[in-house]
């Protein structure tokens, strides 16, 4: 259990989650899934990278308790360097990434598949930023991304989810498959780059990255201010205090 990274020989590499009970991660766990993917990406052998999940779900984000048991903001700051770390490695992965997102996709998940060059999902999988109702802001940069902007206002703003079948019909969300189809067809797309000349694949990632109209790392960092301004007002402490008495995770 962890993060894990496995290779197929044939240039593909698979950067796996799983973290029981729902793939939310400690600080620790977003700096070793950053330096993961950064790893697999600067490997010269790799020319695409699949970014899945066991268990229940694709990602929850952070780990809500462990910010809450720790005294001061050392995990609140963590947790942000952590993310932000993270989402980056994605979008600044020397080989396209591919992401395979099943069951609840949800805040840090939002950054990584929003930071992703493809996704695929299984039919089962659903988007949201739940970052108001935990006092925090953060990820619709990332949310942006892959729906509408009135729609991620309206998913900011109200919390609500949005199926992987309606991120195929905006073409967010490349193929929506049944969970037990989804690595296959994850790794079909994967096998797809990874005939294509390697040299010319890593700078197509390059030149695409280079013509993206928003700073993702800028504008996220953005939006990371304002969690802190909501800690300092004691809005942050609130809100996560009552998710971990409703037993949230």
């Amino acid at each position: 259990m962890g993060i894990s990274t496995s290779r197929d020989g044939e240039g593909v590499a698979e950067v796996v989650v799983d973290v029981p009970p729902v793939n939310a991660l400690t600080v620790r766990g977003w700096f070793e899934l950053a330096d993961a993917v950064r790893e697999a990406g600067r490997d010269p052998e790799t020319r695409v990278v699949v970014l899945r999940a066991e268990g229940r779900g694709f990602n929850a984000g952070v780990d809500i308790k462990e910010m809450q048991a720790t005294s001061g903001f050392e995990a609140l700051v963590g947790a942000n360097r952590g993310c932000y770390e993270a989402f980056a490695a994605v979008y600044e992965c020397e080989v396209p990434v591919v992401a395979a997102v099943h069951g609840f996709c949800l805040g840090g998940g939002v950054g990584l598949a929003g930071n992703a060059d493809i996704v695929v999902a299984s039919d089962d999988a659903y988007f949201g930023l739940p970052e108001v109702e935990r006092g925090a802001l953060g990820a619709a940069t990332h949310l942006a991304r892959l729906v509408p902007q009135h729609l991620m206002r309206a998913m900011v703003y109200t919390c609500r989810n949005v199926t992987a079948a309606e991120l195929h019909a905006f073409g967010s969300v490349l193929e929506v498959v049944p969970r037990e189809r989804l690595r296959d067809a994850a790794l079909e797309v994967a096998v797809q780059i990874a005939t294509k000349d390697p040299y010319v694949i890593r700078r197509a990632k390059e030149s695409l990255n280079g013509i993206d109209p928003v700073d993702v790392k800028r504008s996220y960092r953005f939006e990371q201010g304002f969690t802190f301004e909501l800690n300092l007002m004691g809005a942050g402490d609130r809100h996560r205090d009552a998710f971990v008495a409703e037993g949230g995770r």
